[in-house]
């Protein structure tokens, strides 16, 4: 029963994080790293599908094996983060929403770029 739920874990995180590539409010990431740990508690073949994935299996391995974020996906998250921040203007989203969410992708960018760099 518990791999099942390791394998939805890891299933709805890739759906999340693929769909991530194209909202840009939605990270891809962290969706990312959550499905590869769901997939090592449920499926292996899975887990190594997305460990030695073209795109994203070296950044997963940077992360798991040494806690280091490339530079450019640093600056891609942070540019990420900030054109979200600028749509929300554009479409005039209320501004107390706006501040939250730049208090919360702040908080979230800080850590991103205070990690070590490979």
């Amino acid at each position: 029963m518990i791999r099942y739920f390791w394998m939805i874990v890891g299933g709805g995180s890739l759906g999340l994080g693929t769909l991530g590539i194209f909202l840009p409010l939605l990270p891809t990431v962290p969706f990312y790293l959550l499905a590869a740990f769901g997939f090592s508690k449920s499926s292996s073949k899975l887990h190594k599908w997305l460990l030695n994935h073209k795109v994203f299996g070296p950044d997963i391995k940077d992360w798991n094996q040494r806690r280091v974020i490339r530079r450019r996906a640093k600056i891609m998250a942070i540019s990420a983060m900030i054109g979200s921040v600028l749509l929300a203007y554009i479409f005039d989203v209320p501004l107390k929403y706006i501040a939250l969410q730049v208090i919360a992708l702040g908080f979230v960018g800080r850590f991103i770029w205070q990690q070590k760099e490979s």
